[in-house]
């Protein structure tokens, strides 16, 4: 009798491992992952992103510009404005406040980022160096970038430094890493 009340019940405790072992693995693959943004929306300007913020039926409000070295950009009528550390959807919501302040009723305002800020890639690649970041860009494809693994790479020691994580300490990672704007891959030599 025992033994026919676990077969019945067999598919439920093995559903409830399943996913046990799903929540651990995306558990383990945020703390790999900290100091990266959760998604592109949690995204946060810095210098070296290239904007283009656009007014809805305002042709003279266009702008494409690229976030200065003091993480300020120069709109038109608003004069500077320190837009680090801000998503693009709060940078959205500065400019149509500060344009409904005597210049617009109702502004609509979209803010893209055209060109993100570099990563790095150091150490044992081909053609170490900044390269433009792109969404979706993992280890993998940023060493791919700087020219491949030299002969004498180790594809178990690379390290990443995180941009604006809260610890600057380089951190191992995999080859499926994610990396974002900013960040430092570092690729350390093999001693075999």
């Amino acid at each position: 009798m025992v033994t026919i009340t676990l077969k019945r019940y067999f598919p439920a405790i093995a559903g409830w491992v399943l996913v046990l072992c799903v929540m651990s693995y995306s558990l383990a693959l945020s703390a790999a992952d900290a100091g990266m943004p959760d998604s592109l929306s949690d995204y946060r300007l810095a210098t070296g992103d290239k904007l283009r913020i656009q007014v809805y039926g305002e042709d003279d409000l266009f702008l494409e510009t690229r976030v200065n070295d003091q993480g300020v950009i120069s709109y038109p009528f608003l004069g500077n404005l320190k837009v680090v550390d801000l998503s693009p959807r709060q940078l959205e919501e500065l400019i149509a406040d500060r344009l409904r302040d005597g210049y617009l009723v109702n502004p609509r305002v979209s803010v893209d980022i055209s060109e993100y800020r570099l990563f790095y890639v150091n150490g044992e690649v081909e053609s170490p160096g900044g390269y433009p970041f792109q969404p979706g860009m993992t280890v993998h494809k940023a060493i791919s970038l700087a020219g491949g693994f030299k002969e004498r790479a180790s594809k178990d020691k690379i390290f990443i430094i995180h941009d604006g994580a809260a610890e600057t300490k380089p951190v191992k990672t995999t080859l499926d890493g994610t990396v974002g704007p900013g960040d430092i891959i570092t690729v350390e030599q093999s001693f075999f």
